[in-house]
């Protein structure tokens, strides 16, 4: 009985599927998995349920109202994180998803009604943890950036000493860095060349939001409206190197398993050591005693 009923939810839920999505014409299945791979959205594969939830996500999408606050800051935010998405396709995926995963829990409510509180709080994890994806993404790669930039700065101070050029001084740091910083300091060092180099700064800084880039770009644009700079870039390298520690020393409390795991393995080494040569003098003082 119960092959069945789940045999019977599953026809009925393709079959109502497909006949709404003729009704709000939407477009192919086939059709929406060559959008995904000549686009390349996300990181994996395209696979049928992600081009259906594409689908969806395409038609919830124009039907939004978002507010222009929303928006700006939404739009912003999937600039900085790589996200080729608007945000009302990025705000229509969540809540798919998460419609999705609430309908599953409908269809296993006559079965396993145990099972729909379940659903419901899966349902309202993946919404927020799918509306936070591209801030996770942006923390993780300002986090990135701000570990290179003690290092940075340091190197900014060391240059200007012989040359006021801020752009000759980013574009050849450009070439000695990777990741995150250096993908920011392309679009900046681009941006300046094209434009006005101030508004390039003020972009940068706009765009990652975060405090210690924004000293970055105060004593940039202080150094290209005449300003010495050596000395402001010389005590940011200090605070800096600061930070860089006490974000060390904070990553070690928050590992305390690791540390005391090989803790536990030095402790264990001293006590073989003393024990192998406390073994040794006994076994030497019996052979003289025997």
């Amino acid at each position: 009985m119960t092959g069945i009923l789940i045999g019977f939810y599953l026809f009925f839920t393709m079959g109502a599927y497909f006949l709404i999505a003729a009704w709000l014409k939407l477009p192919t299945l086939a059709s929406t998995r060559a959008i995904l791979y000549v686009t390349k959205i996300g990181k994996s594969k395209d696979s049928i349920l992600q081009a259906l939830i594409f689908r969806l996500s395409a038609w919830l999408a124009i039907r939004l109202p978002l507010g222009d606050y929303y928006k700006r800051k939404t739009a912003a935010t999937l600039r900085s994180a790589g996200m080729k998405l608007t945000p009302e396709a990025y705000l229509a995926g969540a809540i798919v998803k998460t419609g999705l995963i609430f309908c599953g829990g409908l269809v296993m409510l006559p079965i396993l009604p145990l099972l729909f509180p379940l659903f419901v709080f899966l349902a309202i994890a993946v919404f927020f943890k799918e509306t936070r994806q591209a801030d996770e993404i942006v923390r993780k790669k300002r986090e990135q950036i701000e570990v290179e930039l003690p290092r940075f700065v340091a190197t900014i101070a060391q240059e200007l000493k012989s040359s006021r050029d801020v752009l000759r001084i980013l574009d050849m740091y450009t070439k000695n860095t990777e990741d995150s910083l250096q993908h920011e300091l392309q679009m900046t060092t681009a941006d300046m060349k094209s434009g006005n180099q101030e508004t390039a700064l003020l972009r940068l800084e706009s765009r990652l939001s975060s405090t210690m880039v924004s000293d970055v770009v105060r004593g940039l644009l202080a150094v290209m409206r005449g300003d010495q700079g050596i000395v402001y870039f010389d005590m940011l390298a200090h605070d800096f190197k600061l930070l860089e520690i006490q974000r060390l020393k904070l990553m070690a409390m928050k590992r305390p398993g690791k540390i005391r795991k090989y803790s536990f393995w030095m402790l264990t080494c001293f006590m073989l050591m003393y024990m192998v040569i406390l073994g040794m003098e006994i076994m030497k003082a019996m052979g003289n005693l025997f």
